[in-house]
Parts: C-alpha cells; sequence; structure tokens
C-alpha cells in the first residue's frame, strides 16, 4: 500500500518558502544590475561591450527566478514525502556566472583606467 503525501511542518514549509524569496531577490538583483549596466555603464567600454555584459546579468536574473520555483516545487514535494531535499542544481552555474561576470567588469574597469 502506498503511502500518502502528508502535510509537513510548517516550520520546514516555511523555510523553504524564505529561501525561494531568497532565490527571488537574488534574481531581481541580477535583473536590475544587468540593467544598471546597460544604462549607466559608460565608463565599462564601447556600447557592444557593456551590452554584452549587461544581458548575462538580465538573463541569468529571467532564468534564476524560474530555477528557484522549480527548486521550491521538488523541495515541497520531498518534504511531503519524507524524502531528502533535493539539492539546488543551478547554484553551481549562478556562482559561476556571478563570478565570470565579475572578473569581465574588474578587466574592463582596470583597462579603462
Amino acid at each position: 500500500m502506498e503511502e500518502q503525501p502528508r502535510e509537513p511542518d510548517p516550520r520546514f514549509t516555511l523555510a523553504n518558502e524564505r529561501t525561494f524569496l531568497a532565490w527571488i531577490r537574488t534574481s531581481l538583483a541580477l535583473i536590475a544590475g544587468g540593467i544598471a549596466l546597460a544604462e549607466f555603464g559608460s565608463r565599462i567600454g564601447p556600447s557592444p561591450i557593456r551590452l554584452a555584459v549587461s544581458v548575462g546579468p538580465v538573463m541569468a536574473g529571467t532564468a534564476l527566478s524560474l530555477l528557484a520555483f522549480l527548486h521550491w516545487r521538488r523541495c515541497q514535494r520531498a518534504l511531503r514525502n519524507g524524502e531528502p531535499l533535493p539539492p539546488p542544481r543551478f547554484a553551481v552555474g549562478l556562482t559561476a556566472l556571478v563570478v565570470a561576470a565579475g572578473c569581465v567588469l574588474s578587466i574592463s574597469l582596470l583597462v579603462r583606467h
């Protein structure tokens, strides 16, 4: 006989929701940062470079919001079924993108000055 999903402890559900909201705040910050770079980043370099550097964070922020929702849903399902929580698959990619953007921006600023 298959076990029915159960309502998880509200503390775990709320912790899962807080984590989701933290990822959403991060995605909004990435989007805002990309827009700020595109609009106010004249010191970064010529327009094509500025556009290339600013599109990455906007796209990453957009993708992160979707991935955050999918991760929240997987965690909620695991909590209901008494399974181990899945790791966030997108954390490594997001970290790599932020590191790459930081390196490109740092080099661009050093070259400009």
